[in-house]
């Protein structure tokens, strides 16, 4: 593509994919319908609150290479900030028992080897089954290739691939759990370091965007829907906003579809796209973190699924929540502060001012199934590109995700 690129989304993918295009040769305009960038990863003032929070929780691991390429190049490397070491906190609220599950640096695993660093109650060879899901096809769910009971699956892989699939472990895609395992815990504690934007998700990787877009001369519009693509043969002829004329597409102009996969399959005649969503629950709470309290922690035999302490704020994720959709918002909130209270040592009955968050849609469902459905970058019509965590980036829907599909189809657009 030449001419004009017009990137269409301004979610991290489209963020990505107007970043990586370069404004030297060629024009790029980033088109967004909403009046904020971001998209599901976004931060906003919350006026019953009084603070900034975020639409959500998000985990980013040291192994994530696009996410840390990403925040270098809009010079937000610092707003991400590491746990202590490459650990992971647990509570179990039904025992009371606290454990760390620690990775050492290199690939070769012997942190399985010690007590003091894997599950309590598990052995070393426990572990072996791992490697399974790195062998995993793409038909294959992760019930068919380890056991989904037991210590270790209750105390450490569910709540991890839950976290990473938002998707019930046992139903979702072996070979989506295996690509998320080989970029992390397979390649050593220096890759599987959590990441905590604990400035906020907008801090981290949206304001900072933004801000390097304008200084490179990227035109960024929004309240800026696409209505309908106009296509004449192989190529998109012109884009139809609303309450505008079109915008006719020269013969080197060029478009980045980065929106949602619903909003694409309206968009673009035949596409197939997933059709099974899962949702997210968060739940941000008004309170100090104790001193000494993790950046995040997983809650085992409990609602909440991991608690992140930011800087007064203590805040809940619960994902695969359809389940709490239809619960009404104080008695969820209720039930999830005496959860956090239980490891910050807050009053359980002294129910802080709060926010409950429900995205309905948040990811595609990571099952073999709907994983067969994401499309590839490229369509049938030469000018047009797709970008999205729903598209074929062989990783769930995750941030991580989300950047590799909008620098792949900046690369595509630079040919």
């Amino acid at each position: 593509m030449g001419g004009t690129v017009h990137v269409v989304g301004a979610g991290l993918a489209g963020l990505a994919a107007a970043l990586k295009l370069d404004p030297k040769r060629r024009r790029i305009v980033l088109h967004e319908a909403s009046r904020h960038a971001g998209g599901r990863c976004r931060s906003y003032h919350d006026q019953a609150l009084g603070t900034v929070i975020d639409n959500g929780n998000h985990l980013v691991l040291s192994g994530n290479l696009a996410v840390r390429d990403y925040v270098a190049a809009i010079g937000a490397g610092d707003r991400l900030k590491p746990t202590r070491d490459a650990a992971f906190d647990f509570a179990d609220l039904a025992t009371g028992a606290r454990w760390r599950v620690i990775p050492n640096a290199g690939r070769l695993p012997w942190w399985i080897f010690s007590a003091r660093r894997r599950v309590p109650g598990t052995r070393w060879n426990d572990y072996l089954a791992l490697g399974k899901l790195l062998r995993a096809g793409p038909r294959d769910r992760i019930g068919d290739v380890m056991a989904c009971e037991g210590p270790l699956w209750e105390r450490l892989w569910h709540p991890l691939l839950v976290a990473a699939l938002n998707t019930d472990p046992k139903a979702s895609s072996a070979a989506l759990a295996g690509a998320v395992v080989r970029e992390s815990l397979a390649k050593g504690g220096d890759a599987c370091r959590p990441l905590v934007a604990t400035e906020g998700l907008g801090e981290a990787f949206v304001d900072p965007a933004l801000a390097t877009l304008k200084a490179r001369g990227v035109e960024v519009r929004f309240d800026h829907r696409l209505r309908s693509l106009a296509f004449d043969g192989t190529r998109v002829a012109a884009l139809d906003f609303a309450d505008e004329d079109p915008t006719v597409l020269e013969p080197g102009d060029g478009v980045i579809l980065a929106v949602t996969a619903p909003v694409a399959a309206t968009l673009v005649p035949g596409l197939t796209v997933p059709t099974d969503f899962r949702s997210i629950v968060n739940a941000h709470f008004l309170a100090s973190p104790p001193d000494g309290q993790p950046l995040m922690i997983g809650l085992i035999n409990a609602a909440s699924e991991w608690v992140f302490a930011f800087p007064g704020r203590l805040s809940v994720t619960i994902s695969d929540a359809d389940r709490f959709l239809d619960t009404p918002k104080d008695e969820l909130a209720a039930r999830l502060w005496r959860e956090v209270a239980a490891v910050t040592g807050h009053d359980p009955d002294t129910l802080p001012p709060h926010r409950i968050i429900r995205e309905k849609r948040a990811t595609f469902a990571a099952t073999p199934e709907q994983d067969a459905l994401r499309p590839g970058p490229e369509t049938a019509w030469r000018n047009l590109l797709l970008a999205g965590d729903w598209t074929q980036t062989g990783l769930p829907s995750t941030i991580e995700g989300a950047l590799r599909s909008g620098n792949r189809a900046a690369l595509l657009a630079s040919r």
